[in-house]
């Protein structure tokens, strides 16, 4: 069963759930824009390590407790290293106050249907096993929507809630992420029909379980807002899916109910090259206005 002052800090969601899950195709973007190039590592493992560093020092500065940030969504990596001499779910969990979430998903299939699905988890069992031995609270994966394509929405919401059926067996809360693509020109239908086909699969579920969504920042304002009230949703918590911190949130001010989860919106303006004092002031700014944001609505 999950843990359930965890619950609560989550239902009440005062804060945001950071992003911290990086994967391998994303790390290298990830520390460009953290000013760390890609000639200064020589290997995947390097890579990792400078990664590692990076999300250390966010989860260690000051400005980075449960009184904002509610929850932490890590990489399978992150999970199984060190932040302050402790597991990394358990730091945050004990040390800092927040949440931990793992990143479940092995990536995305080609596209079909206008969308791309998840690919196939394999060892999805034994990767949840080790997330509740290290005191993980729930799980993410994401998925594509690429265009207002009814029968590819309906096969990607249907796949999400088939692999978080597995998920909730294991005790765990599932982050349902059918992220929309912002830029493309049916972005408010391919919102229409993903709002039917979550609802269709929350009514479906049995009273017992609980899960929650990260979806895009919607065009139209509340357009969540029957998933964030419905009973079998725990929170619903936003992307930021390529807009920049402030129009990512302008549009989650609006959104009642509503929280961030972002994770380049959360780690802009940050650098390897700043000194504590700068590093830890820039992150107070940024946790400061996405907070800010997180509880208007």
């Amino acid at each position: 069963m999950p843990n359930q002052a965890q619950v609560e800090k989550i239902g009440a969601g005062r804060g945001f759930v950071a992003a911290l899950d990086q994967s391998g195709g994303s790390t290298p973007k990830a520390l460009r824009l953290y000013g760390i190039e890609e000639d200064a590592y020589g290997s995947d493992a390097e890579m990792f390590d400078l990664i590692h560093q990076m999300r250390s020092r966010i989860a260690q500065s000051p400005a980075f407790t449960g009184d904002r940030v509610v929850g932490a969504i890590l990489f399978e990596m992150t999970m199984d290293r060190d932040i302050g001499g402790k597991p990394s779910a358990q730091y945050l969990w004990e040390e800092r106050g927040v949440v931990p979430f793992l990143k479940v998903d092995k990536g995305l299939e080609d596209e079909k249907d206008g969308v791309k699905l998840m690919k196939p988890m394999p060892d999805l069992d034994k990767l949840l096993d080790r997330a509740v031995e290290n005191g993980v609270f729930g799980t993410k994966m994401r998925s594509v929507i690429d265009a207002a394509n009814p029968a590819g929405i309906a096969a990607n919401v249907a796949q999400q809630f088939e692999v978080a059926e597995q998920i909730m067996a294991r005790g765990l809360v599932p982050i349902i992420e059918p992220e929309v693509t912002i830029s493309i020109a049916d972005k408010p239908e391919a919102e229409d029909i993903l709002l039917a086909e979550i609802k269709k699969q929350l009514d479906a579920l049995s009273d017992d379980k609980t899960v929650m969504l990260k979806l895009t920042l919607p065009t139209k304002a509340n357009q969540y807002k029957a998933l964030v009230d419905h009973p079998r949703v725990l929170k619903v918590v936003a992307l930021s899916g390529g807009y920049s911190r402030d129009e990512a949130n302008a549009l989650l001010a609006q959104q009642t109910g509503m929280i961030a989860s972002f994770s380049r919106a959360l780690t802009e303006g940050l650098s390897a090259q700043q000194s504590d004092a700068e590093f830890d002031k820039t992150l107070d700014q940024t946790i400061d206005s996405i907070f800010k944001a997180s509880i208007a609505g």
